[in-house]
C-alpha cells in the first residue's frame, strides 16, 4: 500500500529496498514504514527476505486469525492487534486483523480485512512531526491508538443498541426479540475476544521492562491507550451482563405473557364446556328424561318449554362464568 523512510520527522521517498535497508543499517538515521494490505504469499516473502523476520512471527503472519498479543523476539517486536468495523446497515461488527513487525530500523504494517485503515494515521504522523521523533515505537503507538480509538466508537455504537433492546423489552410485557439480543450478545464476545487480550498483552509489555526503556512522553502516551484499552473492556463486560439480563427479563415477560394467554384460553374453554356438556346430555334422545315433555296449556295450545328453558340455563350458566373470570383477571 505505502512505503516510505522517516528521518528528522520527515516522510523521504523510498527509493530501493535493499538499498534503503543498507544504509540504515549501515547508520544512517531513520527508520523505514511499510504497509501492507492482503498481501500474497510473494509479495510478503520479498519483504520477509528483505528484513530476515523472526519465524514464529512470519508464521503467525501468514496463518493469520491470532490471538492479539505483543511478542518480544531477539531484535524485534511482534504485536497483533484486531480491528473492527461496526456496520449500521446490520448492526453486526465485523473483525480484521493488524500485525505489525517493529524493528529497530524498520516497522512493516500487514492489514487483514476492511476495519481500521491506516492512511489516516501515516498522514497524523506526518504532519505532526514530534511524533515521528519517537522513531518506530512512535509508529506503534499511533496504529495503536487508532485501533482503541475505533474500539470506542463501536463501543457507543453497541451501547446505543444495547438501550434500543431495552427500550423494547420493557416497553411491553413481551416486546423485544430475542434473536436480536443473542446477535447483540454474540457480537459483544467478539469485542471482548479483540479488547479483552490486547489490554492483557500492552499491560504485560509495559511490566516486562519494554516500557520503561521509552522516552518518559512515550510511557505516558502508552499508558493513555492501556487506560482506555481498560475503560472499553469494562464497558464490554457490563454490556455482556446487562445482556443476560435483558435476556432473562424477556424470557420472563414472554413466559408472562403465555400463561395470561393460556388462563384466556381456559377461561372460553370453560364457558364452551358447559353448554356443550348440556347439548351433549339432551342430545342422547331419552324419552325419559322429564324436561322433554314439560309444557304449558295456553288457549288451548300446548307449548312445550323445555327445549327454551335449556336454553337459559345454557346462557345463565356461560354468562355467569365470564362475570367470574372477569372479575379475577382471567379474561
Amino acid at each position: 500500500m505505502d512505503q516510505a523512510i522517516y528521518r528528522d520527522g520527515r516522510r523521504h521517498p523510498c527509493a530501493h529496498l535493499s538499498d534503503e535497508l543498507d544504509r540504515l543499517r549501515e547508520g544512517e538515521d531513520g527508520f523505514l514504514w511499510i504497509g501492507l494490505k492482503d498481501p500474497t504469499d510473494e509479495e510478503f516473502g520479498l519483504v520477509n527476505r528483505q528484513l530476515h523476520l523472526h519465524p514464529l512471527a512470519v508464521e503467525d503472519a501468514v496463518k493469520g486469525h491470532q490471538r492479539p498479543k505483543i511478542e518480544q523476539y531477539e531484535s524485534s517486536l511482534f504485536v497483533v492487534l484486531k480491528t473492527l468495523r461496526y456496520i449500521d446497515r446490520t448492526s453486526d461488527i465485523e473483525t480484521g486483523e493488524l500485525m505489525l513487525f517493529i524493528g529497530e530500523r524498520f516497522v512493516v504494517t500487514v492489514r487483514r480485512g476492511e476495519g481500521n485503515p491506516l492512511a489516516a494515521v501515516r498522514q497524523a504522523l506526518e504532519s505532526d512531526p514530534s511524533r515521528l521523533q519517537f522513531g518506530t515505537m512512535g509508529v506503534l503507538h499511533a496504529v495503536m491508538d487508532s485501533v482503541v480509538d475505533n474500539y470506542r466508537r463501536v463501543d457507543r455504537e453497541i451501547q446505543h443498541d444495547l438501550e434500543q433492546i431495552e427500550q423494547d423489552v420493557f416497553g411491553s410485557p413481551a416486546g423485544g426479540d430475542a434473536n436480536v439480543i443473542y446477535r447483540l450478545k454474540r457480537e459483544v464476545l467478539e469485542f471482548r475476544r479483540a479488547d479483552g487480550p490486547l489490554a492483557e498483552g500492552l499491560k504485560e509489555f509495559m511490566a516486562r521492562g519494554q516500557g520503561r526503556a521509552f522516552d518518559t512522553d512515550l510511557q505516558h502516551l502508552f499508558r493513555d491507550v492501556e487506560d482506555h484499552l481498560r475503560q472499553v473492556g469494562d464497558h464490554v463486560d457490563a454490556y455482556d451482563r446487562l445482556l443476560s439480563d435483558v435476556l432473562n427479563a424477556h424470557l420472563a415477560g414472554v413466559s408472562v405473557q403465555q400463561n395470561e394467554d393460556m388462563r384466556k384460553i381456559s377461561a372460553w374453554v370453560a364457558m364452551g364446556a358447559v353448554p356443550t356438556l348440556i347439548a351433549g346430555i339432551y342430545g342422547m334422545n331419552f324419552h325419559s328424561i322429564p324436561e322433554l315433555d314439560w309444557s304449558l296449556d295456553l288457549g288451548g295450545h300446548e307449548i312445550y318449554f323445555g327445549y327454551f328453558l335449556v336454553l337459559c340455563l345454557m346462557g345463565g350458566i356461560v354468562f355467569t362464568l365470564y362475570r367470574l373470570f372477569k372479575r379475577s383477571g382471567w379474561l
